[in-house]
């Protein structure tokens, strides 16, 4: 169903371009200064007290089923013109790939599960929906998408849907209101719905992934609702093709007949969905007031929609962030599996960068402890050589103490022998008077004392006794 990638490898830009790119991102543009008069444009931000919150931390086992997947998609460079059996191949555009975020891996793997198998597949089905439904066109050198600002814009002439302000999670509020119904039932009504469903996205600050749907219902006939057919059409396109993208539904103003059609309804919602839902609950609870309408209980008392004015100025917001986005990709190398925090600008680095300062730390790490390696084995042979050291200390000791048991075993065995000769006459001697002790203590006094003044020997009396 994909083909295999081309050996063309892309060289990262530089990070001056990157820098470049990130303050452009994070500068606001003309469409995103403050209006003069009523408000008649989206806010291009969210409140000061708004807060997005943190990313949570993958498993070692997310980890892996992430790596996984992104493993698998990144060889892949082509799909079917749409998503009928035997349509020929087109290679993925630039907007595909860059589609195929880290963020966007991530959302599928959610509503998997963590299943590698069905994410891949969900994956794939939603690119190949995206080309079918007309958001993509697979062939842009011939034709453009479908789904294009001009031909919704009449589905929002009255301003039956809008992007106004965001809630306390710095979510993009998407504003369905029923009662400006003011076309008849069609397909286009659903892509309406799709189409305001990418500018929202568009629109979601840096490290926000989500959006919140607020319905109000207010004025609302019967007849003004999205059929039965409709509704199962928008859960099926939301819980397939845009996973984890929505954060909170808030309904207001619900009407008698409602609750029949969310009856019917029910059944087909996702449960992590329906428990996103809330009714009737004060929406000055979850938006700050000061992007929330008067009539919806906050403190935004001068908004008008105004079609001339809001429609190109919403489409010209969203552009601009798109075409940042996509210089920021291209910055970093083209990047299947490219952080969107790095996308959507700030400091965060891109994938390309991320790597190269991880292989950093790595031969920073080899080589630290390859310094201690050699330091450990330095420590290692001087401890060797002070071993051997003390071992020959310890020999010449053993030597020095073994030579002087001879000596004083050749001492004991002297004096014995000494003893033996005073106690017995030397043979040969009784006719000189004096026994052989006698005589070797003579020859000890000529060798110690008997030399004269002027160094002549001193006589001795051989015949001389005691």
């Amino acid at each position: 169903m994909v083909d295999a990638p081309s050996p063309t490898a892309i060289q990262p830009a530089s990070s001056e371009a990157t820098e470049a790119a990130g303050a452009a991102l994070s500068t606001p543009q003309k469409s995103e200064l403050p209006p003069a008069g009523p408000r008649r444009t989206p806010f291009p931000h969210p409140a000061s007290s708004a807060s997005v919150p943190e990313p949570s931390t993958l498993t070692t086992e997310q980890t892996t089923a992430y790596n996984s997947l992104l493993n698998t998609v990144a060889t892949w460079t082509s799909i079917g013109e749409t998503d009928k059996a035997g349509a020929a191949h087109t290679p993925l555009g630039d907007s595909e790939l860059m589609w195929l975020s880290r963020e966007c891996l991530l959302r599928y793997l959610r509503a998997s599960k963590w299943v590698v198998a069905t994410a891949q597949t969900r994956l794939l089905n939603t690119l190949l929906w995206r080309r079918s439904y007309g958001l993509v066109s697979a062939r842009p050198d011939q034709a453009g998408p479908k789904i294009t600002a001009d031909y919704i814009g009449v589905e929002n002439e009255t301003g039956k849907q809008w992007l106004l302000g965001y809630d306390n999670a710095g979510r993009p509020c998407h504003y369905l209101n029923p009662s400006r119904q003011n076309t008849k039932r069609s397909d286009r009504q659903i892509e309406h719905l799709v189409f305001m469903l990418e500018r929202a996205i568009d629109l979601m600050p840096q490290g926000q992934e989500t959006l919140a749907l607020l319905i109000n219902f207010a004025e609302t006939s019967s007849g003004q609702g999205a059929s039965i057919g409709q509704g199962k059409q928008t859960i099926n396109i939301l819980q397939n093709h845009y996973p984890e993208r929505l954060g909170r539904a808030l309904l207001c103003n619900l009407p008698w007949h409602f609750w029949a059609f969310m009856k019917v309804i029910t059944p087909f919602i996702d449960p992590v969905t329906r428990s996103k839902i809330v009714f009737n609950n004060p929406l000055e609870k979850h938006v700050p007031p000061e992007q929330l309408l008067k009539s919806h209980g906050g403190s935004l008392s001068d908004f008008e929609y105004d079609h001339s004015t809001y429609w190109p100025a919403l489409i010209t917001m969203a552009e601009e962030r798109r075409k940042l986005m996509h210089e920021r990709w291209v910055h970093g190398g083209k990047r299947v599996g490219e952080n969107e925090l790095y996308l959507k600008g700030g400091t965060d680095a891109s994938l390309a960068k991320d790597e190269e300062n991880r292989r950093g730390k790595e031969r920073g790490g080899i080589r630290g402890r390859t310094l201690q390696l050699g330091a450990e084995q330095k420590r290692e042979k001087s401890v060797s050589i002070l071993a051997e050291g003390e071992q020959r200390d310890a020999l010449d000791k053993a030597v020095e103490n073994e030579g002087d048991k001879v000596e004083a075993e050749k001492a004991e065995e002297l004096q014995a022998e000494t003893t033996k000769e005073g106690e017995e006459p030397l043979r040969g001697s009784e006719d000189k008077g004096c026994t052989g002790l006698e005589k070797k203590v003579e020859d000890l006094k000529v060798g110690t004392d008997g030399l004269l003044a002027n160094g002549e020997p001193r006589a001795t009396n051989p015949t001389a006794s005691t």
